[in-house]
């Protein structure tokens, strides 16, 4: 089991930029396959972008892909999620979550581990 946190929410101007972390504890992620999730007041949870356990591939939903960027630190065992040209519709608490599965997924329930969530809001 991984232990995750993440920071860097807060409140930005539509058109602004974030920088969300993921510090993971107890495991190296380099075993992982990391997702960020996003959930909004009354929807479901939905996947934002993955990278690989290699490291190597990303993915993007649709709606964010272009404005926002995974990555991973291995030696810092963090994993950064870098969003620019933030819309209000991106307004939501954040997630990140960790899967041991070599196959990135986009459900929820492929995901053992999860953080607390970090508030992020967009104002027009």
């Amino acid at each position: 089991q991984v232990q995750l946190v993440e920071s860097g929410g807060g409140l930005v101007q539509a058109g602004g930029s974030l920088r969300l972390s993921c510090a993971a504890s107890g495991r190296t992620l380099s075993g992982y396959a990391m997702g960020w999730f996003r959930q909004a007041p009354g929807k479901e949870r939905e996947f934002v972008a993955g990278i690989t356990r290699s490291g190597i591939s990303t993915v993007y939903s649709d709606s964010v892909k272009g404005r926002f960027t995974i990555s991973r630190d291995v030696a810092k065992n963090t994993v950064y999620l870098q969003m620019n040209s933030l819309k209000p519709e991106d307004t939501a608490v954040y997630y990140c979550a960790a899967t041991s599965s070599w196959r990135m997924t986009r459900t929820p329930d492929g995901y053992a581990d999860w953080g607390q969530g970090t508030q992020v809001t967009v104002s027009s």
